[in-house]
């Protein structure tokens, strides 16, 4: 499958939204989402003025935890075995021993390069307030309820966030992140989903089928606990990287993702010229991708070797369109 990054889907929405060309782009961090340095040499010529949505630049707090994992080939990271930055920990032990939770139920990690204006700050702040966080049987946890409203007066602020086909400053902008992490360690530990949304567009720290989003007052990500005792979460930022983790007394069983592409659509071709380019010279900005139609289920293994399956259903990504640039014919 081809791979996801931010920067075709940043670009794609621009695109569509008819702007026009009006400040050369440089290759800076404010958009080298997750695109290795041979692609970034063909932004050059290409120009969007990204000052009327982006008017600073992202600032957040250094983070005195370990350096992350690097991620993998693929910017998408998974299921994490080993140790997480806060075991070992007395704060992190002392809860976990108050609250009855000695085994590790599920855990994940997603890293997201270069995240734009205050992204970074937003997750690892919602993180913080994240951990911690104990649900008894049978209790239901919503992500609104326990981290909204994303505001200024709770300490948030303004990172990007998808509006229509537009993506505008919001403040609280990239708790999403949270969401999806949520959504995957819930899985992993077979517990209930009780309300999921799939972002409009794939994202570049989750397959497709694995992404969850949060609006407040119109979607959030809710999960029921399901397992005879109380399930403690944690959750931290470390460097660019998000870890989370559910702990509880049931051990649940191997829980494994399968993914079906059941549709793919066509992506379009638009063309835009650039003064900068020679006549006749064409550059490849974006190499575009195909929106996807993506059936996802569950393969629940369990002690006894029994093998059961849990269809998700379908979700519906949009197509980012190819941009190329062309240069314009001069008159003499």
């Amino acid at each position: 499958m081809t791979r996801r990054r931010w920067l075709p889907i940043l670009l794609c929405l621009f695109i569509l939204m008819g702007m026009v060309p009006t400040t050369c782009l440089e290759p800076a961090p404010l958009l080298a989402i997750g695109i290795k340095k041979p692609a970034l040499s063909r932004l050059s010529g290409f120009s969007i003025d990204f000052s009327k949505f982006f008017s600073r630049k992202p600032t957040e707090p250094a983070v005195p935890a370990p350096e992350a994992e690097p991620p993998k080939e693929d910017g998408m990271d998974g299921q994490v075995g080993g140790p997480l930055p806060w075991e070992g920990e007395e704060r992190f032990e002392s809860i976990q021993a108050d609250c009855g939770t000695p085994l590790l139920m599920g855990a994940y990690r997603a890293t997201l390069p270069d995240p734009i204006l205050n992204e970074g700050y937003n997750i690892g702040l919602a993180a913080d307030m994240l951990a911690g966080t104990v649900l008894q049987p049978g209790e239901v946890f919503s992500q609104n309820k326990k981290l909204a409203p994303y505001s200024r007066e709770k300490g948030f602020r303004e990172g990007p966030m998808y509006k229509g086909s537009q993506i505008v400053p919001s403040i609280g902008g990239g708790v999403c992140k949270i969401a999806s992490l949520l959504y995957n360690v819930t899985v992993l530990s077979n517990l209930k989903v009780v309300e999921r949304h799939p972002h409009s567009m794939t994202v570049p720290y989750v397959p497709p089928g694995q992404d969850a989003t949060v609006a407040t007052g119109a979607r959030d990500y809710r999960f029921k606990n399901t397992s005879s005792g109380p399930v403690l979460i944690w959750a931290r930022k470390v460097g660019h990287t998000l870890y989370m983790a559910f702990y509880g007394r049931d051990k649940p069983p191997r829980v494994t993702w399968e993914h079906e592409t059941l549709k793919t659509i066509p992506y379009t071709t638009k063309v835009s010229f650039n003064p900068r380019l020679a006549a006749g010279e064409e550059r490849v900005v974006i190499d575009g991708s195909d929106g996807l139609v993506v059936r996802s289920w569950l393969v629940i293994t369990g002690e006894d070797g029994t093998v059961t399956r849990r269809d998700l259903g379908k979700d519906y990504y949009n197509p980012c369109p190819r941009v190329i640039e062309r240069g314009a014919k001069r008159e003499r």
